[in-house]
């Protein structure tokens, strides 16, 4: 699937940069059915819902991937989902 460059070219949720097949299964099954879906989302309660959901602890990368598709879907420049690993670490630093 060919990658989005902006926020506007994102028809599909596997167009968002950093979402693949099983990401944008992920989303569905948080209700998010379109990339407009995703902008101005939490992407730690995302996070948080999809483990609750799921009853499973995913690995936190993908909470660096749900990072980068709010960002960029919020108007970013697309970046690699482990640009925000720094973040959510600082973020979620006990």
């Amino acid at each position: 699937m060919k990658k989005a460059k902006t926020a506007a070219e994102a028809l599909v949720l596997e167009a968002i940069p950093n979402i693949g097949p099983a990401v944008a299964q992920n989303l569905r099954q948080l209700g998010i059915q379109a990339p407009a879906d995703i902008r101005g989302q939490d992407p730690y309660a995302l996070y948080q819902q999809l483990c609750i959901q799921t009853g499973v602890i995913h690995d936190p990368c993908l909470l660096d991937t749900f990072i980068s598709a709010t960002r960029f879907m919020s108007g970013e420049p697309p970046l690699p989902w482990w640009r925000y690993t720094k973040e959510r670490k600082c973020t979620l630093k006990p």
